[in-house]
């Protein structure tokens, strides 16, 4: 149902003729785009700060150490796993019965982007805020947002049509991507290279009279990432539609996780292969979101980058995994699906394990090159750089051709009459391990600085490969169906 607070469609789209472009599909609503721009406005916040910018900075200034900077942030994202490991399922299975969703994502949304702009005041050695205020801040961050997922997602169906849901889906995707390299590119025009660069195009000083002495630079992509999340989560709470009833959230909680427990009970009875192949995917999927949130911290640590480089490094990789969806569909057609996704395993598998072998002046453990410049652009100028580089962009498009065929593989396994049901439960499972990735890194590093300091960095970052080996080795045994002709 309609909420009765939002305004009807545009009066050109309502009086759209039939017989116009029958075979066509029928022009978005305002608010169905009001819901992709959701995806615009959150997502950077992943990019800039849990990965690129602000995560390093926390790492390098804050904490000031890079291998206690890695233990600490994994052992952060591990608890705020395990937090949502415990939550999500609950959420999930409760927002698809549930009656609005509208309010309490909007509260959700406001309160997480309040623990962003705060993010501003975390200075070395404390300030405004005290010193370790960073970590029940991003705690609470890391923990609503899979919670404004769960509610997004689940006002999708009554956001458009069901002809135009994929097509939905897809803009908030593709929107959200497009942001987060949209922003990278000014940090990078406006705060990152000013006052480092003597070059004609570029501002002289930072941008809004930010001081890099204090790092305001670095710190203002919080206050950044919180103004546009509240900006483009307006349009999505003023046009899209709720649901205007519904059961209470205990009632659609207790009844949503009795149906998950039904169907997982169905198809351990009936399909066992989808078992394995879910179980499989909580392995691996946790092994790359696991390099994904560590690899920022990791690249900055090892190959001493610092902000400018970060967000070059950034830009770099957003535009480069955009391929691996075109890969992850090539590989589908060619070998199928399950094999796809063990090619794309193995290579994110060695990619992760040469990642492990680089420092500053040296390349796959032992081999230690030259060190001169290789061209005259000011930064990544050594060949370990560039080849590291080469190596992080290989993982990129491999990582995201594995989430791309995966989704593949579990359509071609469910069964037509419980696809909807499965998928539900497949987006449940990515959230069941997601502390496990962080754990690995947390207590591997610690281990290794106590242990065999000089590597810590690297066995930390490179224990994630077990979760990627057991994954695959699951994988092994599951059957997948022959193709519809």
């Amino acid at each position: 149902m309609v909420d009765a607070a939002a305004p009807s469609p545009a009066p050109d789209a309502a009086r759209a003729p039939q017989s116009r472009a029958p075979q066509g599909r029928a022009p978005m609503s305002r608010g169905a785009l009001a819901w992709a721009l959701y995806e615009w406005g959150r997502n950077p916040y992943v990019i800039i700060c849990t990965i690129y910018v602000f995560a390093p900075y926390l790492a390098a200034q804050v904490i000031g150490d890079p291998i206690e900077g890695q233990a600490q942030i994994a052992g952060l994202n591990k608890w705020a796993g395990l937090a949502i490991a415990l939550f999500a399922p609950f959420v999930g299975a409760a927002a698809d019965r549930a009656g609005r969703r509208k309010i309490p994502l909007g509260i959700i949304t406001g309160f997480m982007a309040a623990c962003i702009a705060l993010l501003w005041f975390v200075q070395p050695g404390g300030g405004v805020l005290p010193e370790g205020a960073w970590f029940p801040l991003l705690l609470v961050i890391g923990m609503a947002f899979p919670l404004t997922e769960a509610l997004h997602n689940a006002m999708l169906a009554g956001a458009t049509t069901p002809r135009l849901v994929p097509h939905v889906s897809g803009l908030g995707l593709a929107l959200g991507n497009a942001a987060s390299v949209l922003m990278l590119i000014f940090v990078l025009y406006f705060l990152a290279l000013p006052g480092n660069v003597d070059w004609a195009f570029i501002p002289a000083a930072p941008a809004f009279g930010l001081d890099p002495a204090t790092f305001e630079p670095q710190r203002f992509v919080a206050l950044l990432c919180a103004g546009w999340l509240i900006a483009f989560t307006l349009p999505m709470l003023l046009w899209t539609a709720d649901t205007a009833r519904g059961m209470s959230w205990i009632q659609a909680g207790r009844e949503g996780m009795g149906a998950v427990v039904a169907t997982l009970r169905k198809i351990h009875r009936e399909r066992p292969d989808i078992v394995r192949f879910l179980a499989a995917r909580m392995l691996y999927a946790d092994g790359k979101t696991a390099i994904l949130i560590s690899g920022g911290v990791y690249a900055a640590g090892m190959m001493g980058w610092g902000f400018i480089e970060m967000v070059i490094y950034g830009i770099a990789l957003s535009v480069v995994a955009v391929f691996g969806g075109f890969v992850g569909g090539w590989l589908d057609a060619w070998v199928g699906p399950k094999r796809a996704i063990q090619i794309e395993i193995g290579f994110t598998t060695l990619s992760l394990v040469s990642m492990a072998s680089f420092q500053r002046d040296t390349m796959f453990w032992i081999f230690k090159p030259s060190l001169e410049p290789i061209w005259a652009f000011p930064y990544f100028q050594t060949l370990p750089e560039i080849a590291y580089f080469f190596v992080v962009s290989v993982i990129a498009i491999f990582i995201t051709a594995a989430y791309a065929s995966s989704r593949t593989l579990m359509t071609r396994m469910a069964p037509k009459e419980m696809i909807g049901e499965l998928f539900g439960i497949y987006a449940l499972a990515g959230t069941a391990t997601v502390w496990m990735g962080p754990l690995l890194v947390d207590t591997m590093t610690r281990w290794a600085q106590a242990n065999a300091p000089a590597w810590a960095l690297q066995i930390g970052f490179g224990s994630i490969v077990v979760l990627l080996i057991g994954g695959f080795a699951i994988l092994w045994d599951v059957k997948e169906p022959a193709p519809e002709t």
